[in-house]
């Protein structure tokens, strides 16, 4: 049996692929001399793939950007859903009608308490002090004995001068039967009219004597009297400024001072305008006492004193611009004393229809003053205004603001000129919900639409 010869084995051939040991596929020599420029072109492409993978991966994803972005690349259609329901709703806001009221006008001043007696209590007789018979700040009644001065040398003097007039009784009655014995004498030619006249003389010499002696008589009493220092009127009294055993001088040294208690005057300076503008309706009508006067103490928020107007000044202080005014205020608890500060406010006799808004209601701006009106369509408006003064029920306006309008109360700093707002009525002075309700408008705005 013969073996069977095997063909030549033939090797692998894969197109473009070359084989270096087959000497069937060798490359010819020019394109073996072309080979660095398909590795230069190779490498570059695998850079192009690096550089294309690194943005790839740095580029953020619809994903991954903010929510802002997002929606500013959103098309248009695609609107929020709550933008189809409406426009937001206005916010709510306090507002309370402006309203005329008439009123009394009132300015403030300051002013200090004095008493309506202030008296300095001297000796009127010479001495010695033997008694004090007060305690210093103790009320005393008029008459009562504040010293006593030594009486005993008073006392020898009035009994001297008691005597003298004893004396002088006794010899005017002798020469008073003289004279009329002398006058029967005279009727029946017995005594001549020289005699006569000599006893008539006799007794008006003792008559004259008489009145003397009697005047003496009160003069020693009086200062009898004087001994006992009494208070000249009803009041506090101070400390003792003389005590037991000193030796004072009549109408000289100073005992004590005395201050009534009740009533108490205030007194306080009102400027030249102000007198001005009460002086043709009070001042020449000689109406002071109707205008409306009231007090505060330097502890006190409220004028719950009331008084009247006692006087005004003669002139006015050229120095000051002013015109000093006395006011008068009971004193029945004796707790004002003279010498404490007062706020006073000064009113005017008669009525005025004015404007008067809560004072929170104002704003400031720089040195102006203004409120925000809320209009009929719910726009709130900026309004300068000008103020007066303070009033027991809230700040007078002079000008910048009409009855019936609204202004806004509450929730200022959240306001804008130009924003739309829905009012809600308050009362001016409480600031209290008037009703549940948002105030009528004219036109209100439109109402929120359902979610």
């Amino acid at each position: 049996m013969s073996t069977p010869v095997l063909p030549p084995e033939q090797p692998n051939i894969y197109p473009g692929i070359r084989h270096a040991d087959s000497g069937l596929h060798q490359a010819p020599p020019e394109k073996l001399a072309s080979a660095p420029a398909r590795v230069m072109r190779a490498l570059m492409l695998v850079i192009a793939a690096a550089t294309v993978g690194y943005l790839a991966l740095s580029t953020p994803t619809v994903a991954d950007k903010p929510a802002a972005e997002a929606t500013a690349e959103a098309p248009a259609d695609a609107a929020p859903a709550e933008a189809a329901g409406g426009p937001p709703p206005a916010m709510p806001i306090s507002v309370a009608v402006v309203a005329q009221e008439s009123i009394t006008k009132y300015n403030e001043f300051t002013g200090r308490l004095t008493s309506a007696e202030d008296v300095h209590i001297r000796p009127r007789v010479s001495g010695t002090i033997d008694a004090v018979h007060f305690k210093e700040g103790q009320l005393v009644e008029k008459g009562q004995t504040l010293f006593t001065i030594d009486m005993r040398p008073f006392q020898a003097a009035y009994n001297t001068a008691d005597a003298a007039v004893t004396s002088a009784q006794a010899t005017l009655s002798l020469a008073q039967r003289d004279l009329k014995r002398a006058r029967s004498l005279l009727a029946e030619r017995a005594l001549s009219q020289r005699e006569f006249d000599e006893r008539k003389s006799a007794y008006d010499a003792a008559l004259a004597t008489l009145k003397g002696a009697e005047a003496q008589k009160e003069l020693y009493a009086l200062d009898l009297e004087f001994a006992a220092v009494r208070a000249p009127v009803s009041g506090r009294v101070g400390r003792p400024e003389i005590t037991v055993g000193n030796t004072v001088r009549a109408n000289e040294d100073v005992l004590t001072t005395l201050q009534s208690v009740d009533p108490i005057y205030v007194d306080f300076d009102v400027d030249e305008m102000t007198y001005l503008g009460l002086m043709k309706s009070v001042r020449l009508d000689g109406q002071a006492a109707a205008m409306p006067v009231a007090m505060a103490l330097a502890d006190e928020e409220n004028f719950n004193r009331e008084g009247r107007i006692r006087s005004f000044d003669n002139q006015v202080l050229m120095a000051a611009g002013t015109m000093r005014v006395r006011a008068e205020f009971s004193n029945t608890d004796g707790l004002l004393t003279p010498g404490l500060f007062a706020r006073v406010r000064l009113g005017t006799p008669e009525k005025r229809e004015t404007i008067v808004i809560n004072d929170a209601a104002i704003s400031t701006d720089q040195s102006k003053r203004f409120v925000y009106v809320v209009d009929d369509q719910g726009m709130v408006q900026y309004r300068q205004v000008v103020l007066g003064p303070m009033h027991p029920t809230g700040r007078i306006i002079e000008s910048g603001l009409q009855a019936g309008e609204k202004i806004i109360v509450n929730g200022l700093m959240r306001a804008r000129p130009g924003m739309q707002v829905t009012p809600m009525l308050v009362d001016m002075t409480t600031l209290q919900p008037a009703g549940s309700a948002p105030a009528a408008m004219d036109n209100p705005p439109a109402a929120p639409a359902a979610e």
